[in-house]
Protein backbone atom coordinates (compact mmCIF):
# COMPACT_ATOMS: atom_id res chain seq x y z
CA UNK A 1 0.00 0.00 0.00
CA UNK A 2 1.51 3.53 -0.88
CA UNK A 3 0.27 6.03 1.55
CA UNK A 4 0.96 10.25 0.92
CA UNK A 5 1.69 11.62 4.43
CA UNK A 6 1.12 15.49 4.50
CA UNK A 7 2.63 16.82 7.61
CA UNK A 8 4.72 19.64 8.13
CA UNK A 9 5.90 19.23 12.14
CA UNK A 10 9.16 17.22 11.39
CA UNK A 11 8.85 14.98 14.73
CA UNK A 12 5.29 13.97 13.73
CA UNK A 13 6.02 13.27 10.47
CA UNK A 14 9.17 11.30 11.33
CA UNK A 15 7.39 8.77 13.76
CA UNK A 16 4.41 8.44 11.34
CA UNK A 17 6.97 7.29 8.80
CA UNK A 18 8.89 4.93 10.88
CA UNK A 19 5.26 3.61 12.30
CA UNK A 20 3.58 2.86 8.69
CA UNK A 21 7.12 1.51 7.17
CA UNK A 22 6.97 -0.81 10.06
CA UNK A 23 3.62 -2.27 9.01
CA UNK A 24 5.00 -2.28 5.90
CA UNK A 25 3.47 0.47 3.90
CA UNK A 26 5.34 2.66 1.39
CA UNK A 27 5.39 5.79 2.31
CA UNK A 28 5.51 9.53 0.77
CA UNK A 29 6.13 12.86 3.08
CA UNK A 30 5.17 15.95 1.66
CA UNK A 31 5.76 18.96 3.47
CA UNK A 32 3.39 21.18 1.80
CA UNK A 33 -0.44 20.96 0.10
CA UNK A 34 0.86 21.65 -2.96
CA UNK A 35 4.15 19.43 -2.73
CA UNK A 36 0.91 17.17 -1.85
CA UNK A 37 -1.31 18.30 -4.70
CA UNK A 38 2.07 17.55 -7.14
CA UNK A 39 2.74 14.39 -5.88
CA UNK A 40 -0.87 12.88 -6.00
CA UNK A 41 -1.06 14.14 -9.80
CA UNK A 42 2.16 11.83 -10.66
CA UNK A 43 1.36 8.97 -8.28
CA UNK A 44 -1.05 6.64 -7.69
CA UNK A 45 -1.65 6.34 -3.76
CA UNK A 46 -4.11 4.06 -1.45
CA UNK A 47 -4.24 6.01 1.17
CA UNK A 48 -3.63 9.33 2.27
CA UNK A 49 -3.42 11.31 5.75
CA UNK A 50 -3.84 14.79 5.75
CA UNK A 51 -2.58 17.69 8.21
CA UNK A 52 -5.01 20.73 8.60
CA UNK A 53 -2.62 23.23 9.74
CA UNK A 54 -0.33 23.43 6.60
CA UNK A 55 2.11 26.37 5.95
CA UNK A 56 0.53 27.28 2.34
CA UNK A 57 -3.07 25.90 2.01
CA UNK A 58 -5.25 23.73 4.76
CA UNK A 59 -5.41 19.82 4.53
CA UNK A 60 -9.08 20.77 4.15
CA UNK A 61 -8.26 22.44 0.71
CA UNK A 62 -5.85 19.73 -0.23
CA UNK A 63 -8.86 16.94 0.32
CA UNK A 64 -11.40 19.38 -1.91
CA UNK A 65 -8.79 18.88 -4.47
CA UNK A 66 -8.05 15.52 -4.48
CA UNK A 67 -11.66 14.72 -4.01
CA UNK A 68 -11.86 16.38 -7.55
CA UNK A 69 -10.24 13.66 -8.90
CA UNK A 70 -9.98 10.80 -6.91
CA UNK A 71 -12.04 8.58 -3.87
CA UNK A 72 -9.07 7.77 -2.17
CA UNK A 73 -9.31 7.11 1.40
CA UNK A 74 -8.52 10.44 3.59
CA UNK A 75 -7.48 10.71 7.16
CA UNK A 76 -7.07 13.69 8.72
CA UNK A 77 -4.86 15.18 11.36
CA UNK A 78 -5.72 17.97 13.27
CA UNK A 79 -4.52 20.21 16.45
CA UNK A 80 -8.37 20.87 16.45
CA UNK A 81 -10.94 19.12 18.08
CA UNK A 82 -13.86 21.26 16.95
CA UNK A 83 -16.96 19.48 16.21
CA UNK A 84 -16.79 22.45 13.30
CA UNK A 85 -13.31 21.14 12.53
CA UNK A 86 -14.31 17.64 11.96
CA UNK A 87 -18.17 17.52 10.41
CA UNK A 88 -16.26 19.70 7.93
CA UNK A 89 -13.67 17.17 7.46
CA UNK A 90 -16.21 14.59 6.73
CA UNK A 91 -18.36 16.53 4.00
CA UNK A 92 -15.64 17.08 2.20
CA UNK A 93 -14.77 13.61 1.80
CA UNK A 94 -13.10 12.34 4.46
CA UNK A 95 -12.87 8.90 6.14
CA UNK A 96 -11.66 9.58 9.66
CA UNK A 97 -10.67 11.92 11.77
CA UNK A 98 -7.67 12.41 14.48
CA UNK A 99 -6.67 15.10 17.10
CA UNK A 100 -3.60 15.26 18.59
CA UNK A 101 -1.41 13.79 20.29
CA UNK A 102 -1.91 10.61 18.87
CA UNK A 103 -0.31 7.15 19.21
CA UNK A 104 0.98 5.77 15.60
CA UNK A 105 0.04 2.30 16.70
CA UNK A 106 -3.33 4.00 16.57
CA UNK A 107 -2.77 5.82 12.88
CA UNK A 108 -1.69 2.33 11.29
CA UNK A 109 -4.94 0.65 13.10
CA UNK A 110 -7.58 3.18 11.69
CA UNK A 111 -5.53 2.87 7.97
CA UNK A 112 -6.05 -0.62 8.37
CA UNK A 113 -9.59 -0.64 8.99
CA UNK A 114 -10.25 1.73 6.43
CA UNK A 115 -9.02 -0.38 3.91
CA UNK A 116 -9.57 -3.28 5.10
CA UNK A 117 -13.50 -1.81 5.08
CA UNK A 118 -13.15 -0.84 1.24
CA UNK A 119 -11.62 -4.07 0.31
CA UNK A 120 -14.30 -6.41 -1.04
CA UNK A 121 -15.20 -9.29 1.26
CA UNK A 122 -13.90 -12.81 0.73
CA UNK A 123 -17.51 -13.86 0.26
CA UNK A 124 -18.34 -11.08 -2.03
CA UNK A 125 -17.88 -13.21 -4.86
CA UNK A 126 -20.19 -16.55 -5.87
CA UNK A 127 -18.23 -19.81 -6.51
CA UNK A 128 -19.63 -22.12 -9.39
CA UNK A 129 -19.81 -25.95 -10.29
CA UNK A 130 -16.22 -25.72 -10.65
CA UNK A 131 -14.94 -24.23 -7.64
CA UNK A 132 -14.16 -21.18 -9.52
CA UNK A 133 -15.06 -17.61 -8.08
CA UNK A 134 -17.79 -15.82 -10.62
CA UNK A 135 -18.47 -12.29 -10.35
CA UNK A 136 -21.71 -11.68 -7.44
CA UNK A 137 -25.16 -10.69 -9.36
CA UNK A 138 -25.94 -6.93 -9.14
CA UNK A 139 -28.47 -5.59 -7.12
CA UNK A 140 -30.84 -2.96 -7.98
CA UNK A 141 -33.45 -0.64 -6.47
CA UNK A 142 -35.39 1.76 -8.07
CA UNK A 143 -32.44 4.59 -9.48
CA UNK A 144 -29.74 2.51 -7.72
CA UNK A 145 -27.56 -0.68 -9.50
CA UNK A 146 -24.86 -1.94 -7.18
CA UNK A 147 -22.33 -4.09 -9.21
CA UNK A 148 -20.57 -6.09 -5.67
CA UNK A 149 -17.76 -7.35 -7.51
CA UNK A 150 -16.26 -4.12 -8.70
CA UNK A 151 -17.80 -2.55 -5.50
CA UNK A 152 -19.82 0.28 -7.81
CA UNK A 153 -23.00 1.95 -7.10
CA UNK A 154 -24.62 3.70 -10.33
CA UNK A 155 -27.67 6.11 -10.23
CA UNK A 156 -29.16 6.22 -13.54
CA UNK A 157 -26.63 5.03 -15.19
CA UNK A 158 -24.06 6.99 -14.02
CA UNK A 159 -21.52 5.70 -11.38
CA UNK A 160 -21.22 7.30 -8.01
CA UNK A 161 -17.76 8.41 -7.25
CA UNK A 162 -18.24 7.71 -3.53
CA UNK A 163 -15.85 7.43 -0.61
CA UNK A 164 -15.90 4.30 2.01
CA UNK A 165 -18.46 5.70 4.00
CA UNK A 166 -20.57 6.85 1.12
CA UNK A 167 -20.66 3.65 -0.57
CA UNK A 168 -21.43 1.43 2.74
CA UNK A 169 -23.93 3.71 3.67
CA UNK A 170 -25.81 3.78 0.17
CA UNK A 171 -25.08 0.13 0.01
CA UNK A 172 -27.40 0.04 3.57
CA UNK A 173 -30.55 2.16 2.09
CA UNK A 174 -30.28 0.09 -1.23
CA UNK A 175 -30.68 -3.21 0.74
CA UNK A 176 -33.34 -1.47 2.56
CA UNK A 177 -35.72 0.35 0.17
CA UNK A 178 -38.75 2.35 2.08
CA UNK A 179 -37.20 1.72 5.69
CA UNK A 180 -36.45 4.68 8.21
CA UNK A 181 -33.51 3.83 9.63
CA UNK A 182 -31.85 5.66 12.47
CA UNK A 183 -28.74 7.37 12.66
CA UNK A 184 -27.54 4.90 15.09
CA UNK A 185 -28.43 2.12 12.66
CA UNK A 186 -26.42 3.66 9.89
CA UNK A 187 -23.47 4.30 12.12
CA UNK A 188 -23.47 0.27 12.83
CA UNK A 189 -23.58 -0.52 9.10
CA UNK A 190 -20.72 1.70 7.93
CA UNK A 191 -18.31 2.29 10.82
CA UNK A 192 -15.82 -0.47 12.36
CA UNK A 193 -16.45 1.68 15.63
CA UNK A 194 -19.51 3.42 15.81
CA UNK A 195 -18.64 5.12 18.85
CA UNK A 196 -16.03 6.84 17.26
CA UNK A 197 -17.64 9.20 15.71
CA UNK A 198 -21.48 11.13 16.50
CA UNK A 199 -25.16 11.21 15.14
CA UNK A 200 -23.51 14.25 12.88
CA UNK A 201 -21.53 12.73 10.77
CA UNK A 202 -23.92 10.62 9.14
CA UNK A 203 -25.74 14.00 8.21
CA UNK A 204 -22.67 15.06 6.65
CA UNK A 205 -21.96 11.77 4.63
CA UNK A 206 -25.94 12.02 3.76
CA UNK A 207 -25.53 15.93 2.29
CA UNK A 208 -22.33 14.49 0.33
CA UNK A 209 -24.20 11.30 -1.11
CA UNK A 210 -27.32 13.38 -2.04
CA UNK A 211 -25.01 16.09 -3.92
CA UNK A 212 -23.05 13.43 -5.94
CA UNK A 213 -26.82 11.98 -6.37
CA UNK A 214 -28.31 15.15 -8.07
CA UNK A 215 -24.86 15.18 -9.97
CA UNK A 216 -25.80 11.62 -11.60
CA UNK A 217 -29.48 12.98 -12.30
CA UNK A 218 -31.09 15.94 -11.29
CA UNK A 219 -34.07 15.36 -8.47
CA UNK A 220 -32.49 11.79 -7.85
CA UNK A 221 -30.99 13.16 -4.54
CA UNK A 222 -34.78 13.16 -3.12
CA UNK A 223 -34.88 9.36 -3.22
CA UNK A 224 -33.19 9.72 0.12
CA UNK A 225 -35.62 11.26 2.49
CA UNK A 226 -34.99 13.32 5.78
CA UNK A 227 -37.73 11.68 9.01
CA UNK A 228 -37.45 14.36 11.77
CA UNK A 229 -36.79 12.67 15.22
CA UNK A 230 -36.12 9.41 13.58
CA UNK A 231 -33.62 8.88 10.94
CA UNK A 232 -33.62 8.43 6.96
CA UNK A 233 -35.67 6.68 4.58
CA UNK A 234 -34.62 5.41 1.04
CA UNK A 235 -37.81 5.51 -1.54
CA UNK A 236 -36.74 3.98 -4.92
Amino acid sequence: MNVLLVEDEPAIADTLVYALKTECFEVHHALTGQEALDAFGSTRFDFAILDIGLPDMTGLDVCRKMRETSSVPILFLTARSGEVDRILGLELGGDDYVTKPFSPREIVARIRAILRRATVPATAAATNGNGSSAPAPAEAAGPLHHDPSAMRIHCHGAELDLTAHEYKLLLVFLKNPRRVLTRDQLLDHAWADPGAVTDRTIDAHIKSIRAKLRVAKPGAEDHIQTRRGLGYLFVP
